[in-house]
């Protein structure tokens, strides 16, 4: 087929929160280590086996600041390869038991991680930079930039929105060469207005979540101008995004898969297949992965086929004119909490093409929008809305995350130098950033590591708090020292100059 039959965009979202010095499991910086193992690594191989082959522009991939700053930070580069080393030494082990099965899946994890520490010797060992801008340069991927810390936009102040935004994407610059001209707004969280605020920050389009379009009768097939402004909004398309997604009937729930939840607890590995959705953990079954490849091939032609089929359907409804479906996950989905889903990535973008759709990242696939939007608030969260940031559970850390924004705005405009940069004030500004996180909300009303994610918002906010009373009362030593000591356990963004959120922005 020479025509193809539409456009296919996969965005991968791609963020942990600052983790560095807080911790090491379950959460903590064991989290990094683990998704960067068995995610980023996985998935930037899948990349460079589809470019050797001559593939290009085959996703768009989000990656937030703060993330981007761990995985460039040499202290976490030291830890990781520590991390790779003590997983090859734990499998060896593991390939020494007295088990049959778990010999197997030690000899299985020795393998994975002898893997993992060459490729990282290979490809990492500067950090996530490097990485990105070959993959960039070589029109691999396109790059979506973000906020600095991943907040939940619509609950702050507009000024604040649009210096973290415009810090974010100049981040990005520093790392990659260029800046983005695309943003994954945090948890596709949407408010009317705040458009121009992206529009003031150069951003050209930006992902939404499906029902915030379909909410205004616009559907996710088009590529839609926000309010009145330049910027292009393209919608997550939920029926093909669920065929993975869905925690009922998504492909990882598949019983031949490896199970994420069941550990043998005395290697610490994770050796089991799914087995059953209502199976035990200690009846589950050992896991094979030859019988789970040929699952993969069977879920890769299924969504081939879903993809394919929707894309006929909206060519049928549209008198022939083609439609876009874009699917957007977490980059973590695939290969962290799903082993076998980087396989799958690979095998999917092989056979689109082959079945006649064209596959292309965002800034190709928007093309002419069909019309102008004004959708009400909305999320990719739970329901939609935006309770797990605000609701019952989490109203009091809202209500401090306000405040502490409001008061941090209030104290740099009232004492900063303004002439030169001031460590008191940057640092006060990069707590600030850190307590407003939307995965501290995001952790509480899921009750995921509640404790650790109360624990972190109130570290940041005290660190936050001490600064703006020193800095209020002009104290300037005591501000110097809290500064200090602050920016030794927190410290992802050194370049980060408090002036820049000085001033006044509105819509």
């Amino acid at each position: 087929m020479t025509t193809p039959i539409g456009t296919f965009s996969l965005v991968l979202h791609t963020h942990l929160p600052w983790v560095a010095h807080h911790g090491a499991w379950p959460v903590g910086e064991e989290w990094l280590h683990q998704a960067w193992a068995t995610s980023y690594q996985p998935l930037v191989r899948v990349l460079d086996e589809l470019a050797d082959e001559g593939h290009r522009h085959l996703l768009t991939l989000g990656m937030t600041p703060v993330l981007a700053a761990q995985l460039d930070d040499p202290y976490l580069l030291r830890e990781h390869h520590t991390w790779l080393g003590y997983w090859r030494v734990r499998a060896e082990g593991m390939a020494g038991a007295r088990e049959e099965w778990r010999r197997e899946a030690g000899r299985r994890e020795c393998a994975e991680a002898s893997r993992a520490l060459a490729d990282f010797e290979s490809r990492w060992s500067s950090g996530v930079s490097p990485v990105l801008r070959r993959l960039i340069d070589d029109d691999v991927i396109e790059l979506l930039g973000g906020p600095l810390t991943h907040p939940f936009l619509p609950l702050l102040p507009d000024r604040l929105v649009h210096a973290t935004l415009d810090a974010g994407l100049d981040d990005a610059r520093r790392r990659v060469g260029r800046r983005p001209t695309g943003v994954w707004t945090p948890e596709c969280a949407y408010e009317p207005g705040i458009e121009r605020i992206y529009a003031a920050a150069g951003v050209g389009h930006v992902v939404v979540d499906g029902p915030t379009l379909q909410g205004v009768d616009a559907s996710t097939a088009d590529a839609w101008w926000l309010g009145d402004t330049d910027v292009v909004a393209v919608g997550r398309d939920l029926e093909v995004s669920y065929r993975v997604w869905s925690p009922k009937r998504g492909y990882p729930g598949d019983p031949w898969y490896r199970d994420f939840h069941t550990f043998d607890h005395e290697w610490g590995f994770r050796a089991a297949r799914v087995t059953g959705r209502s199976i035990e953990p200690h009846d589950k079954r050992p896991y094979e992965p030859e019988r789970a490849a040929g699952i993969v091939a069977r879920d890769a032609a299924d969504f081939v086929g879903v993809v394919r089929q929707r894309l006929l359907d909206l060519r049928e409804q549209r008198q022939g004119r083609p439609g876009l479906v874009v699917a957007a996950y977490d980059t973590e989905l695939f290969g962290h909490w799903w082993h076998e889903g980087p396989a799958w990535l690979a095998a999917v973008l092989r056979m689109l093409p082959e079945a006649g759709v064209r596959v292309a990242t965002l800034n190709e696939a928007v093309g002419e929008p069909a019309g102008r939007v004004y959708p009400e608030s909305g999320s990719w969260g739970l329901h939609k809305d935006w309770h797990i940031w605000t609701g019952e559970r989490v109203a009091s850390m809202a209500d401090r995350q306000g405040s502490l924004a409001k008061e941090t705005l209030e104290v740099l405009d009232g004492t900063h130098p303004r002439l030169h940069r001031s460590a008191p004030h940057d640092a006060l500004v990069e707590e600030m950033l850190l307590a407003l996180s939307s995965d501290w909300a995001f952790m509480v009303s899921h009750d995921s590591a509640a404790a650790y994610a109360w624990d972190r918002f109130h570290g940041h906010e005290e660190r936050a708090r001490g600064l703006i009373a020193a800095l209020a009362k002009r104290d300037a030593a005591t501000a110097e020292v809290r500064a200090t000591s602050a920016q030794r356990i927190d410290h992802p963004f050194p370049g980060l100059d408090a002036r820049r959120f000085l001033g006044q922005v509105t819509r």
